[in-house]
């Protein structure tokens, strides 16, 4: 028997131990841990339905390198879900990184403070009434010219240089989920975005990103669409949240030298696949390995004819979403069986080329469903204006 094969086993044993409000998308798992947070302003909310989500550090284990992800404001994927971070926690001798999800409860982050409503437990951002999305004043930088649900409920949190971004362990966080936080994680859930998994891979590719380059104080430290790299509204980090000097060995594969005993094996992490057969962070390389797509949530705007009309435009293109993916997955499959008789350079190529289109897909089909959730939400009967309690 392998010893990869017996720690592959052991570490299964580990995640079955630790918490079920983890939700059980599990990435990688480092030795080393990953930066503090750093400090910045939030950008400005683009526009009514968008819903924050914090910047995090992921890891490249092609470069051996954690890289800062940017907080950016996301439209739910369905009408009530709220976003549950990603964080790290300890597993025992490793870090291990447990992906965010879209539910109908905010789960377990691992008591991580990453500030603008999630400190730690919850979210006090805002909330949804009647359908549609209330903002925080207190907490969420937003337009009230432009956006007028809106309410002011101060949040009283214990301010702290702690920019500890991770759970458990020597140094880190001491919180364990609650009742409620278990109950959430047995919720209905949906992965990120295909925009947050754009998102991700953008700032993966950045190499100011990487935390050998920026030490914990990244050059863009969130936008204010998932994406938006280059727009005017793009965040800087004030200032990092603590000192960080990374390994010498970390960001090797970038040009950066590696220290004596540093090599690739000695600094690679042990990874776990991920369900779906996608990477770590949400990249997938054929249309077939992506998530099934969950069809649309009925629509309430108290109008039951306006409902079904609504519906109808869901139906529609959620069943030509999937006859598209079906589509490109069997394309993608004949082009793979073509290429296995060329050779492994053919095979490679094809494969780049897989990756790149399903990633095209992902993000065209979310956009897709942002078009209509905005056609639909200006037209939903207005909610009252007071505050909800």
């Amino acid at each position: 028997m392998s010893i990869r094969f017996i720690r592959t086993v052991l570490f299964g044993l580990v995640v079955l131990c630790m918490s079920a409000a983890a939700f059980g998308q599990i990435g990688l798992m480092i030795t080393i841990a990953p930066p503090p947070l750093p400090v910045y302003e939030q950008p400005i909310c683009p526009g009514d339905g968008y819903i924050w989500t914090p910047g995090y550090w992921a890891y490249d284990s092609d470069f051996d390198d954690y890289y800062w992800v940017p907080g950016t404001w996301v439209l739910a994927p369905e009408v009530g879900f709220l976003w549950t971070p990603a964080y790290w926690g300890w597993g025992g001798d490793r870090f291990v990184f447990y992906d965010g999800y879209w539910g109908p409860l905010v789960g377990f982050y691992g008591g991580v403070n990453y500030g603008f409503g999630y400190f730690g437990v919850g979210f006090e951002g805002g909330r949804w009434d009647n359908g549609r999305f209330f903002y925080n004043r207190a907490v969420s930088n937003v337009n009230v010219t432009e956006i007028h649900n809106v309410y002011n409920t101060t949040v009283n949190v214990r301010e702290t240089e702690n920019r500890v971004s991770y759970n458990g362990g020597e140094g880190g966080i001491n919180a364990r989920p609650s009742a409620q936080e278990e109950a959430a994680a047995r919720e209905r859930h949906l992965p990120p975005v295909a925009a947050q998994s754009q998102h991700m891979q953008q700032a993966r590719s950045d190499p100011q990103q990487r935390a050998s380059v920026n030490r914990g104080r990244p050059e863009i430290a969130a936008t204010p669409r998932p994406g938006a790299f280059k727009d005017r509204g793009v965040v800087q980090a004030r200032a990092a949240g603590g000192n960080y000097n990374p390994p010498a060995n970390r960001g090797g594969r970038g040009g950066t030298a590696r220290g004596a005993g540093g090599g690739a094996e000695n600094a690679r992490p042990e990874t776990n696949a991920r369900p779906g057969g996608g990477a770590a962070g949400g990249s997938y390389n054929h249309v077939r390995e992506l998530p099934r797509s969950e069809r649309p949530a009925p629509v309430n705007t108290g109008n039951a004819k306006q409902d079904k009309k609504y519906q109808q435009e869901q139906e529609k293109l959620y069943s030509q979403q999937e006859k598209e993916r079906q589509k490109v997955a069997q394309q993608q499959e004949k082009e793979d069986q073509r290429a296995a008789k060329q050779g492994e350079a053919a095979r490679q190529q094809v494969e780049q080329r897989h990756q790149q289109q399903t990633q095209e897909l992902q993000q065209k089909h979310q956009q897709q469903r942002e078009q209509v959730q905005q056609r639909q939400a200006p037209r939903q009967a207005e909610p009252s204006r007071k505050p909800p309690k």
